[in-house]
Formats: C-alpha cells, sequence, structure tokens
C-alpha cells in the first residue's frame, strides 16, 4: 500500500478523524496532533496549503501492524527478517505527477512550538545518489527559511559524506509508504540502500522523476546544496527538549512534484508517530546484536526514554554472564542508547511498572551494573556534554540468578479467577 491506500485503509475501518475546518499551520495544526494522541487525522483545509495533511499515521504499533499485515508482536521479527533478506526495489512506471510552483508556500509546512526556529518539515527524506555508493535514504528535519530556501539539520553520517564527495542535487520526499518510512528509519552501512529494506516488507517500488530514483511519495522536491550556513533551530525533539541552535546548509527547492490528489504526511516532533518512527526501527537492529551473544527474546524503545535513550531486552537466561553480555551488545546495537534493562520473558517490557518490578526484585547494583564512562552519547541528550556528547551508559542486569530458585522470583498464578460483575447485585 502506497500512503494514499493506507489512507483509505484507515478510514474504511474507522480509525481515521476528519477536521474539515480551516485550521492554521501556527500552532494550531500542532495543537491538534497533540490532542488527536496516537488517532489519525485528516486535515482537509490548511490555512494557505494547495495539499491536505495526514498525521499520525504510525502513532502506535497497531498502526503499523495494519500497515505491515501482521499482529504488533511479529514487527521486530517481520522487520529483522527484512533487514537480513534486502530485496532491491523495481522501476515503476508513473504519468500522473505533475510539477507546480517551487514554492513552500504552497505547502502545509507547521510551525509547532513556540520555541521552534520557525516552520519545519519535520517528516520527509533525503534521496541521495553517491557514484560508488548508490542510493541513501534518511530522514532531516528543514526549517524554511523563505519561500524556496531551507536549513537542514544533516548529523555526520551518509548524506553529510556524500556532500563532502560532491553532492549537489538529491530529492525530498514526502508522504511515503509505511514500509519506505521504517526502511528509512533503519541505520545501515553506507553502501546499503534503504529501499532494499522497504522492498523486503512490502512490494515497494521506486519511481523515476525530477531525474531522480525516489520512493513513491506524494511530494517530491527536487533540491540543491547552496554552499552557505544558516542557524536552524530551536526544534523539540524525541527527548521533549529542545535542540540546540546551529549552524546547517542552506538548500533551494529547484522543483515540486505533487499528484491531483497528494496528501502532505506532517509529524508531530516527539509525539507518538516521531516515536515509533524513530525507534522502532532500532529494536530490531539490538535483537540482532544482541541475539549473536544470547537467546534474545524481545526488545522495545521505552516512551519514556524518547524511544532512543532508554531500551527492555528480554532474554531467554542459560549462562549465569548473559545478561551481562546482553547490555554490551544492546549498546552496539544502538549507540544512541544511554541505559538498557536485562529482563527475563515473563516481564512486560512495554509495561514500566512490571520492568520497574524486575529492578527492584532481581538486581543488585554491586554485581548486575555496568557503568560506561567517557563514552559518546546521543546529541538528543541535553544532559551529556555539550561540545563532545561525551556521556555515561549504565546497563541493569535484572534477570534471575540461575543458582537460585526460580520460583521464589516469580509472581503466583492465582487460585482461581473471577468477574466482580458476577457477585452484584
Amino acid at each position: 500500500m502506497n500512503l494514499k491506500e493506507f489512507v483509505d485503509l484507515l478510514e474504511k475501518k474507522g480509525k481515521l478523524k476528519r477536521i474539515t475546518k480551516e485550521v492554521d499551520p501556527i500552532y494550531e495544526v500542532a495543537a491538534l496532533m497533540d490532542e488527536a494522541g496516537d488517532n489519525p487525522l485528516y486535515l482537509e483545509n490548511v490555512k494557505g496549503s494547495l495539499l491536505p495533511c495526514i498525521t499520525n499515521i504510525c502513532s502506535s504499533r497497531e498502526l503499523v501492524a495494519l500497515a505491515l499485515e501482521c499482529t504488533p508482536n511479529e514487527i521486530i521479527s517481520k522487520i529483522s527478517n527484512a533487514i537480513n533478506n534486502l530485496k532491491e526495489p523495481k522501476i515503476k512506471q508513473v504519468q500522473e505527477y505533475k510539477e507546480i510552483e517551487a514554492s513552500l508556500e504552497n505547502l502545509p509546512i507547521l510551525t509547532h512550538q513556540t520555541t521552534d526556529g520557525g516552520p519545519y518539515i519535520a517528516s520527509a527524506m533525503a534521496v541521495a545518489h553517491d557514484p560508488e555508493f548508490g542510493r541513501n535514504i534518511s530522514f532531516h528535519r528543514a526549517m524554511k527559511i523563505d519561500s524556496n530556501h531551507m536549513v537542514m539539520r544533516i548529523l555526520d553520517r551518509h548524506l553529510k559524506e556524500y556532500m563532502d564527495r560532491g553532492l549537489k542535487e538529491f530529492a525530498f520526499c514526502n508522504g511515503v509508504s509505511v514500509p519506505v518510512l521504517l526502511g528509512s528509519a533503519t541505520s545501515f552501512e553506507i553502501e546499503s540502500d534503504e529501499m532494499a529494506v522497504a522492498n523486503a516488507l512490502a512490494d515497494s517500488p521506486v519511481i523515476e522523476i525530477g531525474g531522480h530514483l525516489v520512493p513513491e511519495s506524494e511530494v517530491v522536491m527536487i533540491c540543491e546544496f547552496t554552499g552557505k550556513l544558516h542557524d536552524e533551530g530551536s526544534f523539540l525533539d524525541l527527548t521533549e527538549t529542545p535542540d540546540i541552535i546551529r549552524k546547517g546548509p542552506v538548500i533551494k527547492i529547484k522543483k515540486i512534484f505533487v499528484r491531483d490528489d497528494s496528501i502532505f504526511h506532517a509529524l508531530l516532533p516527539s509525539g507518538p508517530e516521531h516515536k515509533v518512527l524513530m525507534g522502532m526501527p532500532r529494536e530490531p537492529t539490538i535483537y540482532n546484536a544482541v541475539d549473536k551473544v544470547v537467546d534474545c527474546h524481545d526488545v522495545f524503545m521505552t516512551h519514556g526514554g524518547g524511544s532512543w535513550l532508554h531500551g527492555i531486552v528480554a532474554i531467554n537466561k542459560k549462562n549465569e554472564n548473559d545478561g551481562m553480555k546482553a547490555i554490551e551488545a544492546a549498546f552496539g546495537g544502538h549507540a544512541s542508547m544511554k541505559h538498557v534493562w536485562i529482563v527475563d520473558p515473563d516481564i512486560d517490557i512495554t509495561n514500566p511498572q512490571s520492568v520497574e518490578w524486575a529492578m527492584a526484585t532481581r538486581f543488585q547494583g554491586n554485581k548486575n551494573l555496568i557503568v560506561k564512562t567517557g563514552v559518546k552519547g546521543s546529541s538528543l541528550d541535553p544532559s551529556s556534554n555539550p561540545e563532545t556528547r561525551e556521556t555515561v551508559k549504565v546497563g541493569f542486569d535484572c534477570t534471575i540468578p540461575l543458582d537460585r530458585e526460580k520460583a521464589d522470583f516469580m509472581k503466583p498464578k492465582p487460585g482461581m479467577k473471577v468477574k466482580l460483575e458476577d457477585y452484584l447485585d
């Protein structure tokens, strides 16, 4: 399913809420997104925009599972299988796209928070090509400067390396399918194509438009780097704290392509959809890293940790040091993770109280703890060193000791189950 087809499915299943009233892209749309929680919204009339707006399509594991045609507890294995069995996409011929004025004024670019440096596109991906490494797809926020210029936040990763190698022009795509969203949010070596993950999840062709091979998208902007820098930020990121203002590369919008029925995908920074799209693709990479050293059962990036800094890993413990080995492997599977808890499979890793109970009853600080000092952490963590990003990472082994009676650490099953309403008059 492309995005439009998924939106139709959401509406058919009664999961989509439509708003026909005109809404302002400055604060009002973000407030509606926040109020909606994890409910998808279709905003038909965003002030000044040629396009309607869709949001919250991936705001819960249940919605992602619907798009992937699986159950929520099958998502990690499905993504992991796609990562391990890449499938190159085919080229799809399309004619329905048209070029419109290359002006950002035609798009619903939102100002989300009073602390924002300006209006932001927070849901688009850069699709770039390098003669040696091929296609790279990665998410980058972009702050509007004027009607045809934006400043992007680009980390020292693959797109930055492509720039250093001479990249001048790229496509900036908005409104893709859920498999493409998940594939593009997954971290790989520079020579790997994120579309091969998306295509392994579900049929995900690429289209040729504006001289670029890109995923099927609702909006395709052809952009070029100007060689200039501009202040970018502040921006409320995953941790729900404002990211700092820094210089970023300025891009010029050269062309914009849409369809007659295109929908713009908007994302609320630090909202449920942002956290699912950032955190969920890290779970299979952590799972794969841990499973190489111990028997991994499940992984969950917690919402309280911004779906980025905190992870819970359940393992099937077979050796006494499996928990400590899992800690080291988990940090290797997601370099930005700051704290990780290793638990047994009986613990509900999506329930903070269940994990806290495991820590309260199965953890001893003098022997089940790993502290890693002076290591590089995440730029999203405001408590890390603001210049070097050095931080302290901590892992907690909250698994049952193998030399103790397992029953001593387990909650007993109730003697019987009843329904209170059966006993009331």
